[in-house]
This record gives C-alpha cells, structure tokens and sequence, in this order.
C-alpha cells in the first residue's frame, strides 16, 4: 500500500499506455492527459491494455520515482472516464484499485454532511435530517 501526505493528488490516466515507457515517456503523458505539472508533486497511474500492469510516476522532491507492479493473476479495475484520458482519483478510489476490490460492487456508506449542502449524484433519495433547523428533507 501507497501511503500519500494529504496534499498529493492521484491521477489515472484511463486509456492504455505501453509499459516500456519510463521516465521520459511517461513525463510527457502526464502533460498531455491530465494537463497537470509533474514537478507539481501528484501521482500520475498509467495501466496497460490487458489492465494486469500498472505504473505511478511521481516527483519525489529531488527527482522522479516509478513505482511498477504487475498482477499474476487477474487485473485492475479502472473506473468509468466517460470521454476523458485522465481522471482524478480520491483515496479511498486509490487503494481499491490497487487492492483489487470491484468499484462496482462497492458502497460508500451514508456520511455527515454539512446543511444545505446539495446532494450529489447517486445521494439523492436518502432521508437526511437538518441539524440547522430541526426538519427532516426528503
């Protein structure tokens, strides 16, 4: 498991990349996906076709870093990108992927949310309570 100070960012570049691309190669991915700055710090993941390899490519403050694993058996699950080269991942999203759990099967359970807060997609039917002013929304 990756352990990430609170700051760095993951990202995924969600269409198939060839493993022989090391520094050099991946680095202008990064620019070319996620139009972020690699000295910037974040994660940058890159999977092949077969999604049973998968590489992060990252600025360790005096230099590059690759990290590299390969499944034997199986392979990892990358999220739906809709139209897009690169996605952002949060965390929780990081450490399924790379733990092999099915982001389809899986539920996040209901969480604290600050009031008037508007609900995002797949949130919206559940019975909430406003602690502002004490009446149930449905």
């Amino acid at each position: 498991m990756i352990s990430l100070p609170s700051a760095v960012r993951a990202f995924l570049c969600t269409r198939s990349v060839d493993m022989r691309k090391s520094f050099d190669g991946l680095s202008g991915l990064v620019e070319e996906c996620f139009r972020q700055d690699l000295l910037d710090g974040h994660l940058f993941l890159f999977v092949n076709r077969r999604r049973d390899r998968i590489k992060a490519l990252y600025f360790d403050h005096d230099g590059l870093a690759i990290w590299y694993k390969r499944l034997e058996v199986g392979c990892f699950q990358v999220p739906a990108d809709g139209d897009r080269d690169g996605i952002e991942l949060d965390p929780a999203q990081l450490a399924m992927i790379l733990s092999g759990i099915d982001l389809e099967t899986a539920r996040r359970r209901k969480r604290f949310r600050a009031a008037g807060r508007i609900p995002t997609k797949g949130q919206g039917n559940s019975c909430e309570i406003d602690l502002h002013n004490n009446t149930d929304r449905v």
